[in-house]
């Protein structure tokens, strides 16, 4: 679940770097001067923004304990205000709140590992790699981008001591080797693991990629930072039933069953409401949901014991949920 707004702490920004074109990182330090918990690479916050948007961002590095946290975000002109916002409205000293480090994309001992980036991805695959190298394990990681100016880290990946692990792909840069996912990826072994995280057609590229050449589901691991698309006017109507209450919502055309719930003053979490973070995930009693989440695995979509209201709707004409 996101964090409640009694659960988040004051920060401060401490800096405020543009890292590539349309990228900026923020550096940010607790206002009451708290260590914070330690946290491992894969781990993310919720930052609530000026314009009292709640998003999750990946921190950039991996902790055992300190007192500051990293972030990097992407200005995204088809948006929804949040990283408009963070460009925009934050700047240094700017006071916020975020919650504590959450992990739903950890790293898993292997032998090898290989980390696959597309943009803004970077962020949590920067934080692996480090931790990676800390620990000693081989891993290599393929970084892609439309162009080098839109690289964020890309300078300083250069200089890391792991610098002879990376690979980097630009899609303008004509003596940049072309990302081959196939090769990259190689033969599929029980002690490789693949972490991916980027765009949604980039995470669907080298998944399939990966399931062409066999690799086991279980040593795959992927975050997406975009997901289902709000919904259409022609998506049909439905009804929630809510076991615990007794009532009935009906969930219209053209508006979520996340939106319907809160228009009937019935509070659930909400964060990402693309069907990313699995914030809002509801038991799913009776009655089949249409998934369009990416969030959920495919076998939890099979069973159909859950769903994501904040982008999901029904395939039947009602979903009694455990609410």
């Amino acid at each position: 679940m996101q964090s409640s707004p009694s659960s988040m702490f004051a920060v401060r920004v401490h800096q405020k770097i543009e890292l590539a074109v349309d990228i900026v990182s923020l550096i940010l330090v607790p206002e009451d001067g708290r260590i914070l918990p330690p946290h491992a690479a894969g781990a993310h916050i919720d930052l609530q923004l000026p314009n009292c948007m709640l998003r999750q961002y990946s921190l950039c590095r991996a902790y055992t304990g300190g007192q500051d946290l990293e972030i990097a975000i992407l200005r995204d002109p088809a948006g929804r205000g949040g990283s408009a916002c963070a460009h925009r409205d934050v700047e240094v000293g700017s006071r916020l709140l975020v919650g504590a480090p959450r992990n739903l994309f950890p790293l898993v001992p292997a032998a090898r590992s290989v980390l696959l980036a597309g943009g803004i991805g970077i962020t949590p695959i920067l934080a692996m790699a480090e931790e990676l190298h800390g620990q000693g394990r081989e891993f290599e990681l393929h970084y892609c981008a439309r162009s080098a100016d839109r690289a964020a880290y890309r300078d300083e990946l250069g200089r890391a001591a792991f610098a002879e692990r990376v690979r980097l792909h630009f899609d303008d840069a004509p003596a940049s080797p072309r990302f081959d996912a196939a090769r990259a990826l190689g033969a599929p072994a029980a002690d490789r693991h693949l972490y991916v995280c980027g765009p949604e057609g980039f995470i669907r590229h080298v998944l399939q990629v990966a399931a062409d050449l066999g690799w086991d589901p279980a040593c795959i691991h992927f975050e997406h930072f975009s997901g289902a698309a709000a919904p259409a006017p022609d998506d049909g109507a439905f009804e929630l039933r809510l076991a615990r209450r007794g009532i009935r919502v009906p969930v219209p055309v053209g508006v979520s069953a996340a939106q319907a719930l809160l228009d009937h003053g019935i509070e659930i979490a909400l964060s990402c409401e693309q069907g990313v973070c699995g914030a809002c995930v509801l038991p799913v009693l009776e009655g089949i949901p249409e998934h369009r989440d990416v969030f959920l695995s495919s076998a939890e979509k099979a069973a159909n014991r859950c769903f994501t209201p904040c982008c999901s709707r029904a395939a039947t004409p009602h979903l009694l949920i455990d609410l």
